[in-house]
């Protein structure tokens, strides 16, 4: 017999097994335990009920729980019903013997690229937004939507892209989505519905990305990045591609922004071959010493596809980014992200929306702008007067910096850092496949730690350096 009990917080499926309706009782619930189908601290159902349910006497029930009490397997407390028991599991026989797991501590400092400051998100501005942008909301925003996205947040982006990064952005051309990842999957998905068989990458980036494009049937060849950012010549020379990732406004991880030769290289490629250039504009907003650079699809708004994102200037967390396509591509986009996630949360593109038009976006990016160029300062005088053998280089804009290392010191320093509970990223991990060998150095994200934490992050990088 199996029976559940959901009115009890979870649903019990019991089915008494072996001689007797008591032991048959008993070696169900152990069972149930031992398999972890029972976790600590469940509820069990009253005598009463269980014994309802089973067909059982109420007796039966209760010298079943009383003996599972005494053994060990449940507790039970006034007031508190009878609970599954905190039990030390025995070793089976494959674990007896075996060497101990090394226990994975988190690192007291975190100078990995990639993320923003936390604790720097605006909760209380963004609360406020939130509560204007739901006593706003129209009842449509919570039913199914439109796939590109909000009509509010798309025309507030499109206000915002063209004066603060020159973008040709028409709110009806732009999408949302839910990343970065996820808009260049979609991408991967219409470039091989046009029959593209190669995306053509920068020589250091994020391997997610090639790998995002490799398992949408799309060759990823790497083109070479050196001080003027990827040599968009190459693209070329290299047979079979129909498209190409870039990070113009400042390269990831080098640091270095594409020169405007070579973005006039890259679009006059896409124009001649009817190719596409993605661009990957995800730090854009924090530049420090010098003008900033625009975004590239202000150059030809039909062959570059712009991809932005809230993950640096915000959070991660909030999983909202953008595109601004093309106008023939948008119909296909909207497409494949119906078949992928129809829509992102409304609220929370609402609550966007509300921020950006409202000029507290501007406000927080100009704010976390000079605590970000502070922190850039502090790391290149703690280095030059701990450390001023070492080049720290790629540092104009963005969060992270990249520190030169001697050669053969790479891994060294990246383990020594590990022993100290720090967290650094190599720069060779960014390299790609294609790539001819090349400096040693680290990828140091400043923007990552708390404010609390970053002197100790930076005094801990000093101290492992060779």
């Amino acid at each position: 017999m199996t029976d559940s009990w959901a009115a009890f917080g979870a649903d019990l499926h019991i089915e008494p097994v072996g001689a007797g309706l008591r032991s048959g009782l008993m070696n169900a619930l152990r069972e149930a335990v031992r398999t972890g189908r029972l976790t600590p601290g469940t509820r069990l159902p009253s005598s009463r009920t269980l014994a309802s349910d089973l067909g059982i006497a109420r007796n039966t029930v209760a010298d079943a729980y009383a003996e599972l009490v005494a053994e060990g397997w449940l507790i039970a407390r006034q007031g508190s019903g009878t609970r599954v028991a905190q039990r030390a599991a025995p070793p089976g026989p494959a674990a007896r013997g075996a060497r101990p797991r090394p226990v994975r501590r988190r690192p007291a400092h975190n100078l990995m690229p990639g993320s923003p400051d936390l604790s720097s998100f605006p909760r209380a501005e963004w609360l406020k937004a939130s509560r204007r942008a739901l006593a706003a909301a129209p009842d449509a925003a919570f039913g199914y939507d439109d796939p590109r996205g909000r009509v509010e947040l798309r025309t507030a982006l499109a206000d915002y892209l063209a004066r603060a990064r020159g973008v040709y952005a028409d709110p009806e051309r732009i999408v949302i989505c839910s990343g970065f990842v996820h808009g260049l999957t979609l991408m991967g998905k219409v470039l091989r519905r046009h029959g593209v068989r190669g995306t053509a990458v920068e020589s250091y980036g994020l391997d997610i990305h090639w790998n995002l494009l490799t398992e949408a049937g799309l060759r990823t060849p790497g083109i070479p990045v050196d001080a003027l950012g990827a040599r968009t010549g190459a693209l070329r020379e290299t047979p079979g591609v129909g498209a190409v990732l870039l990070t113009p406004a400042h390269q990831f991880p080098t640091g270095v922004p594409l020169h405007p030769d070579r973005r006039a290289e890259a679009v006059d490629w896409a124009r001649s071959s009817g190719g596409l250039i993605l661009e990957d504009d995800y730090d854009g907003e924090f530049r420090y010493d010098r003008q900033p650079v625009g975004a590239l699809q202000g150059l030809d708004p039909e062959r570059v596809v712009y991809l932005g994102t809230a993950s640096k200037s915000l959070a991660p967390g909030l999983r909202l980014a953008w595109m601004v396509l093309p106008e023939g591509l948008v119909e296909e986009v909207c497409e494949a992200k119906g078949g992928f996630d129809w829509m992102s949360g409304a609220l929370d593109q609402l609550t966007l929306a509300e921020f950006i038009a409202s000029g507290a976006y501007d406000r927080h990016v100009r704010a976390v702008r000079l605590r970000y160029r502070r922190r850039r300062d502090q790391l290149v005088e703690a280095l030059a007067e701990r450390a001023p053998d070492f080049r720290v280089s790629g540092i104009a804009a963005g969060l992270h910096a990249v520190l030169e290392l001697p050669g053969g010191t790479e891994q060294t320093v990246v383990q020594a850092a590990t022993w100290q509970g720090l967290a650094l990223e190599r720069l060779s991990r960014f390299r790609h496949r294609d790539a001819e060998p090349g400096r040693d150095g680290l990828v140091i994200g400043y923007g990552t730690p708390s404010e609390s934490g970053w002197a100790g992050a930076l005094d801990a990088l000093c101290r492992v350096l060779p």
